[in-house]
């Protein structure tokens, strides 16, 4: 399993990107909706892995909330799993609470699944579909 991306939580995607591009460069690709989850983001190379910037698309979003709560900042660790539904079994079948029954659509074009920051020291984890 590796990393696939660390997802920070911003409140303007515009004037985020302005200050990680000289850091980081160029997203990969256009920033992208992702209706199901109520976000807009976009991914920054970062060596082997991936830096998203995730912004909320609407008050209802669960980001909306992490947002309002605790202000901009890390939000999620997101691991390349070869099936999500696998993953998110496993975390379950330890006992550990999860987010997802089952993947879900995500960006990229990508399954995704998460699981509770409780099954992982306080810490919300993603588990991304590898591409085949």
């Amino acid at each position: 399993m590796k990393l696939d991306h660390v997802g920070i939580v911003v409140a303007n995607l515009s004037e985020t990107l302005e200050r990680w591009r000289p850091v980081l460069g160029a997203p990969e690709s256009p920033p992208e909706e992702v209706p199901g989850s109520q976000v807009v983001v976009a991914f920054l190379p970062a060596g082997e892995t991936h830096v998203e910037l995730v912004e909320p698309s609407g008050l209802k979003s669960p980001v909306s909330k992490f947002l309002a709560t605790r202000g901009e900042g890390i939000h999620h660790l997101a691991f390349s799993v070869p099936d999500v539904d696998v993953a998110l079994a496993e975390v379950a079948a330890r006992g550990g609470r999860l987010i997802d029954q089952h993947a879900r659509a995500g960006a990229r074009g990508r399954r995704v699944g998460f699981a509770h920051p409780s099954a992982f020291g306080g810490v919300l984890v993603e588990f991304v579909e590898d591409v085949p």
